[in-house]
């Protein structure tokens, strides 16, 4: 019973605040998208993420003060605020998240992830990640493809896009490169070849780099591991996650020539990539093994 008046406490607590700091948001995405004046729209930019990392920390006050969540952090030494960082994590629960933005907040840029196009109707959230540049992403499944090859260069277009705005402006860009969270189901379907993680899917993160790549300062290898099991967002909120470890490893953006250049082409490219990112993915895999208890 307490952990469910604890959790609505802090649900309360976050849906109060976040209309607080929407309201500002959402205006001055407005004066954004109506000056067509540069300077002033970087500077406009600069507020917005302001106002979203106030949001963050709001969240990060009311866990470190209401839950009793411990957090182990690992290899976050040498950050840089104004930096430009690919950050690849494992995917778990939504709570990866919140843990994210905590672990990063005011340390390097705000993260922007790559988002389902229905995302965008989430009440008041939908369009503060609109107004903060997010990527929304049609996510076509294969099938979808096949049936209309026209829907992947959609997509990827939508990529470039988001890319070239983010090459001119301090960002994280965020890829959960499993696709979906990590589910006993879903690793069982896949035969997947890790004991706790699902196949990376390699795409994404060559497109971003060969897109990106020369703008790169790091990438922010996350293994986030919660050795109670994996949780909901009504656990966080509850209390009932004892403890939480996180180990960022800053590893060198492969060159985007060799690595990230005609992957969609170049099946040779292609066989590359995915081999380099097994390998993290193997690196992760021990870690969660090590760390997990299980």
């Amino acid at each position: 019973m307490m952990s469910l008046l604890r959790a609505a406490l802090v649900l309360s607590l976050i849906a109060i605040h976040t209309v607080l700091h929407a309201a500002p948001l959402l205006l001055l995405a407005l004066f954004k998208a109506l000056l067509p004046f540069a300077g002033v729209r970087r500077a406009l930019g600069r507020a917005l993420s302001a106002i979203a990392e106030s949001w963050i920390a709001a969240n990060t006050w009311m866990i470190d003060t209401l839950t009793g969540t411990r957090f182990h952090v690992s290899g976050d030494e040498g950050l840089m605020y104004d930096g430009h960082y690919l950050v690849l994590a494992n995917h778990q629960s939504w709570v990866d998240i919140v843990v994210l933005q905590k672990v990063f907040n005011r340390r390097i840029p705000l993260m922007r992830f790559f988002l389902k196009q229905q995302l965008f109707w989430v009440p008041v959230l939908g369009l503060a990640w609109w107004a903060l540049d997010f990527p929304f992403m049609g996510r076509y499944s294969r099938a979808q493809i096949a049936r209309d090859p026209g829907l992947g260069q959609r997509d990827m277009e939508a990529t470039r896009r988001a890319c070239g705005k983010f090459r001119e402006m301090p960002v994280a860009v965020m890829n959960f490169v499993e696709g979906t969270r990590f589910t006993p189901g879903k690793h069982a379907r896949q035969a997947s070849p890790y004991r706790h993680l699902l196949k990376p899917k390699a795409g994404g993160v060559a497109f971003v780099i060969d897109a990106m790549g020369d703008a790169l300062h790091a990438l922010l290898d996350v293994t986030i591991v919660y050795p109670a099991g994996r949780p909901t967002m009504v656990d966080l909120m509850g209390g009932r996650i004892p403890e939480v470890h996180v180990v960022v490893r800053q590893r060198p953006i492969p060159d985007a020539a060799e690595m990230g250049g005609r992957y969609q082409e170049d099946r040779a490219t292609r066989a590359r990539f995915q081999q380099w990112l097994n390998g993290l993915w193997q690196d992760k895999d021990a870690t969660l093994e090590q760390l997990s208890g299980r």
